[in-house]
C-alpha cells in the first residue's frame, strides 16, 4: 500500500496549533495535513494509517483548526467510536493538547455510562466535540430538539471504522449519518482505520449516496515492521488445546521482561481462566489485572486508569481492547491461542508502543499444532501487508425498524421523504419501496397475526398522510430499549453489600448451587443465593469454575485458512516449523495424503469398535459445528447410525456404527436445501435469531419505566410470539430478518456452501486402517466438553496418548 501525499497548501495551521507542534519538536505528519487540506476542500476523507501514526490527531485537526479560527458554542464535530473505553480514552487524548494549548474548546463524552443529569445538559448546551457510540448518538437523534441540536454540526469523524461497517451497528451508523446529512446538509464525513482491505467498499459506505468519488482516500505513512514472534515453551508444541495455558509460566516470564504488557484472549471466560493461572504463575506480586465486557463500568474504569496511570505490569484482555486505546508504556502484546485473522493480530500488535517509528513487539502463543500453523500463517500475512477480507452486505430489516421509529419519536415523517432518506445509506440504497412500506407496518400494527393488540400499534397515520407517534408513551419506550448490541439473558454479579462485579449468562448461572465457586474479575466467588436478577456472592479460596460465556467464537479468516492449506501441501515450507510440528506433517504424508489448495481431503478410518469420518474443510468452528449437524442428520436417514461429531477450525469429525462408504452422499449441495430448513426451524437456532430481532425491531420491551425484564421474560415474550408468527403468518417482516440472522451470521452458511460446492468436485475420499495424524487434534476434543473433573481429565489423557501412538506408528 503506497503512501498518497496531499499538501495542505498555501493556508497554514493556526498560530496555537503551530506553537504546539514546535514546542514539542515535532511537525504534523504528510496524511494530517492532507487531512486538513480536504477538510478546507469541503471533501469527505477515509485514512487508512497504520497504529500510531496519529490518526486521532488527523481526524481532529481539521476540527481544532475550524474552531480556532471560527469559534462556535454549537456543537461542531461527533466522534464515533464502537467501544465506550475508546471514547473515553480519545477524550483523554484530545483534552491534553486543547488544555496545553489554552484553547476554549470543550470535549465531552456520552455512552451508556454518562450520568442522565449531564445527558439532559448535553442536549441542551450541546459541547463543541461529543465523543460517542452509534446507539447513542441513534438515541440523540429520537428527541424533537435533534433538529436544533445537529444544525450546525460540521463533521463527524468514524474511528475504528472496520469495527462498524460491515455488521448492524454499521447499519444503525449508516442510517443516522443518513439523517444527521438531512439535518445539516453541509456535514462531512471523515473515516478512520488502520486495517482496511478493501478501501473502495469503506469508502462507498461513507459516502452519501454510496458516491465514492465524494470521499477522498488518505493513506498513511508506513510504519515500523512488528516485531513478532511465536512462543514454544521447551520447543514443543501441544497436540489439542486452544488456549495456550501449558505456556503460562512463560508469559509470567515475559511479563516480568518488559514495562507493560497486555495478553489478549479470544473469549472472555478464557480471560478468565489465563488471569488465573498467571496469577498462580506470578511469583514475584506483580500487579496484574483482567478486562472485558462483561465486567461492571466501575471495573472497567479502574483497570483502564490503573494502565493509564502506570500502576499495572499486565493486563489480561479480549476484543474489549482490540481498538485504539492508547497507553504509550505498553511495550509488548501477547495473543493467547491463534489471533484467527491478520487484520485481528496487527489491530492487537498496535497496542504496543503506539508509535510510528518504534516496532511493536508481539507474541503469539499457539493452542495446538493447526494453530501454531495458523499462527505463521499470520505473520506471514503481516510480513506480506495481507488483510482480512471485508465482507459487506445488504441492511439490516430490524435496525431499519428501529431507526425508523427514533425517526418518529422525533417528529412525524412524509414516508417518501423517509425512504430518499433511508435510500442514501449504502446498506439500504437497494431498499424497494414494497418493503419499506411492510416495515411501516410492522411498526404501526406489529403485523395482522398481532394488530389487535393495542401495545404493538406504535405508528398512526394522519390524514394528510404523514406518520406519526401512536403515543407519547412509545417515544420513552423507544429510548429505553432501542439497541443493537443484544448479549444472551445476564445475571449481575455482586457482592451482598451492594458492590457489583459484572454479569453472567443466565445460563452458567442456572448450573450453579449454593456454596458453588467461580472465578470472575480476577477472583474466586462463592455463591451465597441466586435472585431473578442477581448472583450474590462473597470473596472464597475454594476451587473454582469459569463462567462460561455464548458470545460467537471468532472465525478463521479464509486467508489465513488459505494459508494454512498451503503449508500442508508444500513440504518445502516445512523446515520453519518445528521438529514435533514437522514429523507431525511428515508422518501424515507417509501414511495417508497432504490436501491440496483447493482440495477436500475426507479420511474414514475404524477406532475401537467406531467409524470415524474426518474432514478437512478449514471454514472454521461456526460453519462446521453447523455441517455437522446437518451431516449426522443425514447420517441416520442413511442407516449409518450416528453416534455424534466434533469440529475445531480446521476439520469436522463425524462418528457412528456403521463404516462410512460414500462421504460424497453426506456432503451434496441439497443439504442445504433440506436438511438446513428441517435443522433451523426444530432447533433453537431461529428463536434465538428472532429474540434478537424481536429486541432490535421493537416488537418485545427488554425495559419498562423504573424496571427491567428478566432474561427469562423476554425469552417467554419472544417465544411465545414466534409460535404465534411461525403458524399464522410465516410471511413476517421479523421472522424474514431471523432467518437472515440465522442462515448468514450464525452458521455461516455462506462459506457452508462453498465448502459443499467445492466437496462435489475435489473431495479425496481415503480409507485407511487406523487413525491419522492429522485427525488427532480433532479427535481428542471428543468428550472433553463433558468433563469437569480432575480423574474424568486424566482418562482423556490417556485415551489422546495411546491415539497419538496410533496415529505416528509408521507401519
Amino acid at each position: 500500500m503506497t503512501a498518497t501525499t496531499i499538501h495542505a497548501g498555501p493556508r497554514a495551521l493556526p498560530k496555537p496549533l503551530t506553537d504546539w507542534f514546535e514546542a514539542r519538536g515535532w511537525s504534523p505528519r504528510s496524511h494530517q495535513t492532507a487531512m486538513l487540506a480536504q477538510a478546507r476542500a469541503g471533501r469527505h476523507a477515509l485514512l487508512v494509517a497504520t497504529t500510531g501514526a496519529g490518526k486521532t490527531l488527523a481526524g481532529f485537526l481539521p476540527t481544532l483548526a475550524d474552531l480556532i479560527e471560527h469559534p462556535t458554542d454549537g456543537l461542531h464535530t461527533l466522534y464515533v467510536s464502537p467501544l465506550k473505553a475508546l471514547a473515553v480514552d480519545v477524550q483523554r487524548n484530545v483534552l491534553t493538547p486543547v488544555a496545553e494549548m489554552g484553547i476554549d474548546i470543550r470535549v465531552e463524552t456520552r455512552t451508556g455510562d454518562t450520568p442522565s443529569d449531564r445527558k439532559a445538559r448535553q442536549r441542551v448546551k450541546p459541547p463543541q466535540v461529543l465523543l460517542t457510540t452509534p446507539e447513542s448518538l441513534s438515541l440523540l437523534l429520537s428527541y424533537p430538539d435533534a433538529a436544533t441540536m445537529f444544525a450546525g454540526l460540521r463533521t463527524i469523524i468514524v474511528d475504528e471504522v472496520h469495527a462498524f461497517a460491515t455488521g448492524k451497528r454499521g447499519d444503525l451508523l449508516s442510517l443516522c449519518m443518513a439523517r444527521l446529512q438531512r439535518l445539516s446538509p453541509g456535514l462531512r464525513r471523515v473515516a478512520l482505520s488502520a486495517t482496511v482491505a478493501d478501501t473502495d467498499g469503506y469508502r462507498a459506505w461513507l459516502a452519501p449516496d454510496g458516491d465514492i468519488d465524494q470521499v477522498a482516500l488518505v493513506h498513511g505513512q508506513p510504519g515500523a515492521d512488528p516485531t513478532i514472534a511465536i512462543l514454544l515453551p521447551d520447543g514443543r508444541v501441544p497436540w489439542s488445546g486452544h488456549s495456550g495455558r501449558y505456556a503460562a509460566e512463560q508469559v509470567m516470564a515475559q511479563i516480568a521482561a518488559h514495562r507493560t504488557t497486555i495478553v489478549f484472549c479470544n473469549t472472555r471466560s478464557l480471560a478468565e481462566l489465563i488471569f488465573q493461572d498467571l496469577w498462580k504463575a506470578n511469583t514475584g506480586n506483580l500487579p496484574i489485572g483482567v478486562h472485558h465486557g462483561s465486567l461492571s463500568k466501575e471495573a472497567r474504569q479502574k483497570v483502564e486508569g490503573a494502565m493509564a496511570d502506570g500502576h499495572l505490569r499486565a493486563l489480561v484482555a479480549t476484543a474489549s481492547l482490540d481498538l485504539g486505546v492508547d497507553w504509550g508504556d505498553v511495550d509488548c502484546v501477547i495473543q493467547m491461542g491463534a489471533p484467527k485473522g491478520s487484520s485481528r493480530l496487527l489491530q492487537r500488535i498496535g497496542r504496543a508502543n503506539h508509535r510510528l517509528d518504534e516496532a511493536s513487539e508481539a507474541i503469539v502463543v499457539p493452542g495446538n499444532r493447526f494453530e501454531y500453523l495458523e499462527a505463521r500463517a499470520a505473520l506471514d500475512a503481516v510480513e506480506a501487508g495481507e488483510l482480512d477480507p471485508d465482507l459487506f452486505r445488504k441492511g439490516a430489516l430490524d435496525v431499519l425498524a428501529q431507526h425508523v421509529m427514533a425517526c418518529a419519536c422525533a417528529g412525524p415523517f412524509v414516508q417518501g421523504d423517509l425512504l430518499d432518506e433511508v435510500r442514501s445509506a449504502l446498506p439500504y440504497s437497494a431498499l424497494d419501496a414494497e418493503t419499506f412500506d411492510r416495515v411501516l407496518h410492522f411498526i404501526s400494527d406489529g403485523g395482522y397475526s398481532l394488530k389487535a393488540y393495542d401495545r404493538f400499534k406504535r405508528l398512526a397515520r394522519d390524514p394528510d398522510g404523514r406518520w406519526r407517534l401512536a403515543h407519547p408513551r412509545f417515544a420513552l419506550q423507544h429510548r429505553l430499549n432501542a439497541g443493537i448490541i443484544v448479549e444472551a439473558t445476564m445475571l449481575g454479579v455482586r457482592f451482598k453489600n451492594g458492590r457489583t462485579l459484572g454479569r453472567v449468562e443466565e445460563g452458567f448461572a442456572a448450573q450453579l448451587s449454593i456454596g458453588d465457586s467461580f472465578f470472575f474479575a480476577g477472583l474466586s466467588l462463592e455463591v451465597q443465593s441466586i435472585t431473578l436478577e442477581d448472583v450474590l456472592v462473597r470473596a472464597s479460596s475454594k476451587p473454582a469454575r469459569i463462567p462460561t460465556y455464548g458470545g460467537s467464537r471468532m472465525p478463521l479468516s479464509t486467508n489465513l485458512a488459505d494459508r494454512v492449506r498451503g503449508f500442508l501441501s508444500q513440504p518445502t515450507e516445512w523446515h520453519r516449523f518445528p521438529p514435533d510440528v514437522r514429523d507431525w506433517l511428515e508422518m501424515q504424508a507417509n501414511r495417508s495424503v497432504m490436501p491440496r489448495p483447493g482440495q477436500l481431503l475426507v479420511e474414514t478410518f475404524p477406532r475401537e469398535g467406531r467409524h470415524y469420518m474426518v474432514a478437512y474443510s478449514f471454514e472454521g468452528w461456526n460453519a462446521h459445528q453447523s455441517l455437522g449437524m446437518l451431516i449426522t442428520r443425514r447420517m441416520e436417514t442413511l442407516g449409518l447410525k450416528p453416534v455424534g461429531f466434533v469440529a475445531n477450525d480446521y476439520a469436522l469429525a463425524c462418528y457412528g456404527l456403521e463404516k462410512i462408504t460414500d462421504p460424497a452422499a453426506l456432503f451434496s449441495p441439497d443439504i442445504l436445501e433440506h436438511e438446513f430448513v428441517d435443522w433451523v426451524q426444530q432447533s433453537h437456532l431461529l428463536k434465538r435469531a428472532f429474540r434478537e430481532v424481536a429486541v432490535i425491531g421493537g416488537l418485545v420491551e427488554r425495559q419498562h419505566p423504573g424496571k427491567r425484564k428478566t432474561g427469562k421474560q423476554v425469552t417467554f415474550s419472544t417465544d411465545l410470539i414466534y409460535d404465534v408468527l411461525r403458524k399464522y403468518e410465516p410471511g413476517h417482516l421479523l421472522l424474514q430478518a431471523a432467518w437472515d440472522d440465522a442462515r448468514a451470521r450464525m452458521t455461516d452458511v455462506g462459506r457452508l456452501a462453498g465448502l459443499l460446492d467445492r466437496a462435489r468436485d475435489t473431495m479425496l475420499h481415503v480409507d485407511l486402517d487406523r487413525v491419522t495424524p492429522l485427525a488427532v487434534p480433532v479427535l481428542t476434543l471428543i468428550g472433553r466438553e463433558k468433563v469437569t473433573t480432575t480423574h474424568g481429565d486424566d482418562a482423556l489423557l490417556i485415551e489422546a496418548e495411546a491415539m497419538i501412538a496410533d496415529a505416528m506408528r509408521p507401519d
